[in-house]
This record gives C-alpha cells, structure tokens and sequence, in this order.
C-alpha cells in the first residue's frame, strides 16, 4: 500500500468513526474517559517500557536534554494524563448545547445548537502526555481524532493509544476503535498526504514550534487552527502598585521561560520607571535573566551593578523562550497599545495599574487573544481557565480564540421544526 493509500485508509476509517461517535450519550462518553484513566494507571509499567525504547532512540540521535525531558514519561506524568482524562469527564459535555432560539414569522421554529467538528488531526512533538490529553478532548466533544506525535516519541505515543482504545471497548462494546487513530509511519510525507484530505479530515491543530505551525499551514488544505509564537507583554502603568507589579513581571517571565505565555517584553511607564526598575532589575539578574533593553532603560540602569545590552529592532519580536528579556520606557498607555499591537503576537497581555480608566482602554484596544489586568501572563492555560486540559492556544480571530477546550472544539447546526410549512 502507498503512503496516499495508507493515509486515506486511515482518514475514511476516522470520518466512519466520527459518524458512529454521534450516537454516544454524555453517559457513554464518560465511562469510557474513566476506563481510559484506570487503565493508563494499571498499563504504567507498560508505557513506559515503550517510553524507555523512545529515550534511548533519542538519546542516541543527540535529542537535547529539554526536548529528552519533555518526551520522557516518569510516574508523575502518567499520573497526569490519567487525573487530566478524569477531569475531561466531569467537563459538561458541549455537544447539544443550545446557541440560539427564534421562531419566525412563518412559524418556523430555529434552534442552533453545538455539534462535533468531525476529524481532527493533531500534529505535535516531543510531549507524548499530549497523546491522552488531545484525544480525550477529542472524544468527549465527539470528534474522531488522528494523532502524529514526533518521530522521536511513535512507540509511547502507539501505546497510550492503544490502552485508551482498548479500555473504551471493554467497557462500551459501541466504541468505534477508529475514533483514536496514531499516524503508524515516522515519514514526514505522510502530514501533507494527510492534510490534502479534504473529504475526510475537517480541521488540523499543530502544536509545537513556529517552524512546525508554519510548516504545517503551508502545507496543508484543510482549515488549521495556529499560534505562531508567543510574544507576550508585561506593561506596568503610571498608577500601577509598585510591589505588585514587580511581582507580577517577575513571574511572568521567569516561572517557566520556555512557555508560549511567559513574557517576553517588559514596558514601564516613564513616570514610574525610576521607583520599579532598578529593585526589579536587580531581582530579574539575580535570577539569571538577560536583560535587553532601550537607551532610556540603560540610562536608568547605569551604575547600579545590573548589566543590561542594547536592545535591536529585531528584540521587540522575538519569542526567546529563555531567560531573556526586552526592556522599554514608554510615555503612557496609548504608547503601550502601539507598541504591543505593532511587535505583539496576539497572544497574551497583561497591564499592572490601579487606574480602572487606564485598564479598560488597554483591554479594549489591545489585539491579542488573552488580555490580563494585574495578572500575572502566566495565567493563560486551559487549566487555569477551567477548561481542563487543553487542546491548544489559538491566536486566530476566526473561529477559536485563545485556549481551546471542549466548546472550541465544536462548530454547530440549525435545527427548524413547523407543521408542513411551505415557502410562498
């Protein structure tokens, strides 16, 4: 068989799937979530022997030690992916919900209500916890899911699917075993194969890089939700809390700097800088982070020990993922809003005042996915908003928006009853 054989095969049986998950009640769906988590628990030892194999083949490729930490999966992480499918099935199920109810004139009564989108492929690296998350979101808002994890992680990802299938069949003899399907070939050629499938495959989510994403959108012809990078801003504003905001651009960048909503570009009002920036700067140093700043900034700076580098035009869009950060004095918030929606990602911003007027302009005009008053940019997170686990962070403005749980994973129909109405 063909790669184009191959991967066709597979979409038909996920787009058969899709149509069979239809009949699945919410009941259903969380029997088989649950079994799902038992048996990833009792299969422990299993995983991570395929895990182990995955290890050394990456090991022995001179696969980083980040991205060897990511793929690895230890007791902890196991745990995780069984508590996060446990989660998923208290969520209320968003397949059926009611969006809007008319009755026209005609006495034609309209209902919109949520439906499954169909197929999903889920193209991602490294993180095989990913395997469970994605497709239990999948399930319980009735999609059919196909993953292709990392070369570099087939015989964990093959394994954790195989104990969700075969959980789900156990415990609901209806469970259509091709709703959870793993890419079974490494070969890169298979992605646009997969995603030329317009009749069969509804929607692509990747999650990983910019250079994966926008590898993926060019090559694919079905809609793909993205988020290229994370350039996320931290402004603290005239009438900002001192101590407040240096907490909250501390952990902003350094609680994990290597996420897509740590922050990357520190801005701070002119009137305020003198009073947050050099304690804040000594603390930022003290904890490993390069600091990048304006000429204003290193002006400010000079003298009290911190070091601190000119920053380049080429700073102010850069997604380090590290211990870096670019460093601004700006004039106000309406400067601020310029600057973030000029060199900004539409990914997360947070402002820091205590002026409620200031606040409200900055959330209002601010472009982004995600925009924070007095948090910390951290915060954006499926889990953090109650979502459970998480898809995705979309930075798209068609469609979903910011983290995609079960509801972002549903699109919807019209549904008209009348007794024998005709159109005159």
């Amino acid at each position: 068989m063909s790669l184009t054989e191959e991967m066709t095969a597979l979409a038909k049986r996920a787009r058969l799937a899709s149509h069979r998950l239809t009949r699945l009640s919410t009941a259903d769906k969380n029997k088989c979530l649950l079994a799902m988590a038992d048996a990833i628990e009792l299969n422990a030892p299993a995983i991570q022997e395929a895990n182990a194999r995955d290890m050394a083949g990456g090991a022995a490729t001179g696969l980083a030690t980040p991205m060897l930490d990511r793929l690895l999966l230890d007791e902890a992480r196991i745990a995780g992916m069984a508590a996060g499918l446990r989660v998923v099935a208290t969520l209320p199920d968003p397949v059926g919900r009611l969006l809007d109810e008319r009755i026209r004139p005609s006495g034609l009564k309209l209902t919109k209500v949520a439906t499954p989108i169909g197929v999903i492929v889920i193209i991602y690296e490294s993180r095989p916890n990913v395997t469970a998350d994605a497709a239990g979101l999948c399930f319980k808002s009735g999609n059919a899911t196909i993953l292709r994890g990392g070369k570099e992680a087939i015989h964990s990802n093959q394994s954790i699917a195989k104990v969700m299938v075969e959980a789900a069949a156990k415990v609901l003899p209806a469970f259509p075993a091709d709703a959870i399907q793993v890419v079974p070939t490494t070969d890169r050629a298979a992605i646009p194969e997969l995603l030329s499938l317009t009749s069969h495959v509804d929607l692509c989510i990747p999650r990983g890089g910019e250079s994966l994403i926008r590898a993926v959108t060019e090559c694919s012809h079905v809609p793909v939700i993205k988020h290229y990078k994370g350039v996320c801003h931290v402004y603290i504003d005239a009438n900002a809390n001192a101590a407040m905001a240096e907490e909250i651009a501390f952990n902003s960048k350094v609680h994990r700097p290597g996420v897509c909503n740590a922050a990357e570009t520190l801005l701070v009002d002119t009137s305020v800088a003198i009073d947050v920036l050099p304690r804040l700067a000594k603390r930022l140093a003290k904890a490993n982070v390069e600091l990048r700043g304006d000429k204003p900034t290193q002006a400010l700076l000079d003298g009290s020990g911190v070091e601190i580098t000119l920053a380049s035009d080429a700073d102010w869009d850069e997604e380090y993922l590290d211990l870096v950060l670019s460093v601004k004095i700006l004039d106000g918030v309406g400067e601020a809003i310029e600057h973030i929606n000029t060199h900004g990602s539409g990914h997360t911003e947070t402002i820091v005042t205590g002026d409620s007027a200031a606040a409200k302009r900055f959330q209002t005009e601010v472009d982004s996915s995600t925009i924070f008053w007095n948090v910390s940019t951290r915060f954006t997170d499926g889990a953090e908003f109650g979502m459970g686990a998480e898809i995705g962070i979309s930075t798209d403005k068609i469609g979903a928006r910011g983290p995609m749980g079960l509801e972002e994973l549903t699109s919807y129909k019209w549904l008209g009853v009348a007794e024998g109405l005709i159109r005159k």
